[in-house]
Parts: C-alpha cells; sequence; structure tokens
C-alpha cells in the first residue's frame, strides 16, 4: 500500500559542497599559504568572520531528502600558514569519488526499497 509520503513531491538528488580527495589531501604541507591551499583543494565551503584561521571543507549527498553520505574536513592556519588538518576519511581519488557518487544515484530499487511506480504495478502483478 502506498504510504503518504511516496504520494508526495518528487525531491531531487542535492551533492553539495566540496569534492575532496585523499590525493587532494596528500598535497597539503604545513607552511603552505592560503592561496596554495585554495588551488590544491578549492574555495572552502565555510569560511568564518570568527574563525580566519580555520577553513571548513564541507560534502553532503542527499536523496530523496535523506542525507546519505555526509563529510567535514578542516584546514587550520596562523599567521596566513597552514598548521594542521583533520577531517572525516575521504575517497582515495577523484575516480572513487565518482564511482561513489554514482553508485549512491542508481534508482531505490537497488538499495532494496521499491519506488511507488513498483509497488502500484505489484498490486496488478499479485
Amino acid at each position: 500500500m502506498p504510504t503518504w509520503r511516496s504520494l508526495g513531491v518528487y525531491k531531487i538528488d542535492i551533492n553539495q559542497g566540496n569534492y575532496l580527495s585523499e590525493d587532494a589531501v596528500d598535497k597539503l604541507k604545513v607552511g603552505m599559504t592560503q592561496t596554495q591551499v585554495r588551488q590544491i583543494l578549492g574555495t572552502p565551503l565555510v569560511t568564518s568572520p570568527f574563525r580566519p584561521d580555520q577553513w571548513d571543507y564541507v560534502y553532503e549527498y542527499t536523496r530523496q531528502g535523506k542525507v546519505l553520505e555526509h563529510r567535514n574536513f578542516t584546514v587550520y592556519f596562523a599567521d596566513g600558514k597552514v598548521t594542521r588538518w583533520e577531517g572525516d576519511k575521504l575517497p582515495e581519488t577523484v575516480v572513487e569519488l565518482n564511482k561513489s557518487a554514482t553508485a549512491k544515484a542508481l534508482p531505490s530499487n537497488a538499495e532494496g526499497e521499491k519506488n511507488f511506480w513498483d509497488r502500484f504495478l505489484d498490486v496488478f502483478r499479485k
């Protein structure tokens, strides 16, 4: 039986934030300038005027309104130079990152859930 939620508005898949991989992070070195970090990792998603020496790179993948993946990576600076970085486990390469995103973009049937149309057809198949 269809649920009220399945009869709702279609929600698009959303990739939001910074796509970072381990091979990009491996290029970071203590003492790099903010410009050099921006060339390697790109512009951070979050920069706070209250913490100018901290850049936050955030990535989130949402499918049908459900967060499937969320990663944080932070770079810390002192006097405009990198002092350290930390964050969640990242994909090894950009290729692996793309494979991961493609696998998550498969239809919900691949995840064991049936969409509304398949559930509707099941009524007539029985």
